[in-house]
């Protein structure tokens, strides 16, 4: 007999609310899996008054006994995981015995980070609009076969020769190309070999773990980061992450079999956010659009930035339950839409070739669209903090109803708030 495992994703641009989710569910499993993105994610946490902000640790850390893993597919910044690592224990949260980290992470170091910044300089006006972290460059190491892996700081002299012909690479591409200070090589071997001491205790066979915990018929939970619209393939590219952030990628960011998945859970907001540049067919530029950024407090989480917010696009989110096999659906920031007189859903895109060309992923695809709006009754009713459907204004009702409908998915959870407790299941996942 197996365990039961879910996938939970992102089913929008990101930011859709999956830390408040997986730490819910994390009740009910005996792991949680980190298996794609870097610290450029930012997953939210609150509990009773506080807030927790983590970023490469998986969301279920807050609960005891549950193991908590970062595979293969994540790119890992030593320094940043150990900070997050001392903030937790600050708060009096036992972090090192439960966490273990695959030795095939690729690392995300100093040299990633001043080349991601002086890339977005040289970018200008066509900048992606990244977080400055250094993930897309630790992500270009690993597919050309130069990065440097977790389990290679602990082969002495030769992570020190890959180190120096690694960094021979990028200090040429920032002084000769970008016009920028190069990255000194004896200061990165020094601090990550400090750093790789304090992390070994750690490092751990993740493939083997997960797959005993399945044997042996206990539940887990894998999270994803950022959001599939986002996935370096199926996204708006170039205005894309640079990990796969659709269901898929799961099992190949963890060494877990993919017969084994379960259940694919998708994490959209009542309407839509983005961050960063990138084509966004419903946002807003009225006094609505600035409406829901200041009631959903629409910052991001890692850098702070602001939101751009629209309108929820049910044709994007369709492609996402398509392309990702979605099972069903969590709704988040319900609550933001209160006091709305109308609603507005897009339910299609308009192109004038629609005809003759076959869908594409890409900016290109959604710059090109007008959005088609379906204009629904809003509700006067608060519906923040609300356990029940029943409990929920009509109109409220018959918004989620008729989003189900159109991206053909049912919604399983509904968030009506920040905190644990605020949040209603339809339909259990396990």
């Amino acid at each position: 007999m197996r365990g039961r495992n879910i996938v939970v994703v992102g089913a929008q641009w990101g930011d859709e609310g999956k830390g408040k989710i997986v730490d819910l569910l994390t009740k009910n499993v005996a792991a949680v899996v980190r298996f794609q993105g870097g610290h450029n994610a930012g997953h939210t946490l609150v509990i009773g008054n506080e807030k927790t902000v983590l970023h490469l640790i998986p969301s279920g850390i807050l609960h005891e006994n549950v193991d908590c893993l970062i595979g293969n597919g994540v790119v890992l910044s030593p320094s940043a995981v150990l900070d997050e690592i001392s903030q937790l224990e600050a708060k009096g949260v036992e972090v090192r015995e439960r966490i273990t980290l695959s030795p095939a992470c690729p690392l995300v170091l100093p040299y990633h980070v001043a080349t991601d910044i002086a890339r977005e300089i040289a970018r200008g006006s066509e900048k992606i609009g990244t977080t400055g972290r250094g993930i897309g460059p630790a992500y270009e190491d690993k597919v050309a076969r130069r990065g440097v892996r977790l389990g290679d700081l602990y082969y002495g002299q030769e992570f020190a020769t890959k180190l120096a012909d690694v960094m021979d690479y990028h200090n040429f591409m920032l002084e000769k190309y970008y016009n920028a200070s190069t990255v000194d090589f004896q200061k990165t071997l020094d601090e990550t070999s400090r750093l790789a001491e304090e992390i070994e205790p750690m490092v751990g066979d993740v493939p083997q773990i997960l797959h005993d915990l399945n044997s042996r018929g206990k539940n887990i939970l894998f999270e994803g980061a950022q959001g599939a619209l986002l996935d370096v393939d199926l996204g708006t590219y170039p205005f894309v992450t640079s990990s796969h952030t659709v269901a898929g990628a799961a099992s190949v960011g963890s060494g877990f079999d993919p017969s084994h998945l379960d259940y694919v859970l998708g994490i959209v907001k009542a309407y839509s956010t983005r961050v960063g540049s990138g084509p966004f067919p419903t946002e807003l530029f009225d006094g609505v659009g600035k409406y829901l950024a200041d009631k959903g407090q629409e910052f991001g989480s890692t850098t702070g930035r602001p939101r751009r917010c629209g309108w929820f696009d049910a044709a994007a989110v369709t492609q996402v339950v398509k392309m990702t096999g979605l099972s069903g659906l969590c709704m988040t920031k319900l609550d933001v839409l209160d006091g709305l007189e109308t609603v507005r859903v897009c339910t299609k895109y308009d192109r004038s070739d629609e005809d003759n060309v076959p869908i594409r992923f890409g900016s290109e695809y959604y710059s090109e669209v007008s959005p088609v709006y379906e204009d629904l009754p809003g509700w006067e009713e608060s519906t923040a903090g609300a356990r029940e459907f029943k409990d929920l204004p009509k109109n409220a009702q018959s918004y989620i109803r008729r989003l189900e409908d159109l991206v053909e998915a049912p919604v399983a959870m509904i968030s009506t708030g920040p905190d644990r407790l605020d949040t209603m299941v339809l339909q259990d996942v396990f």
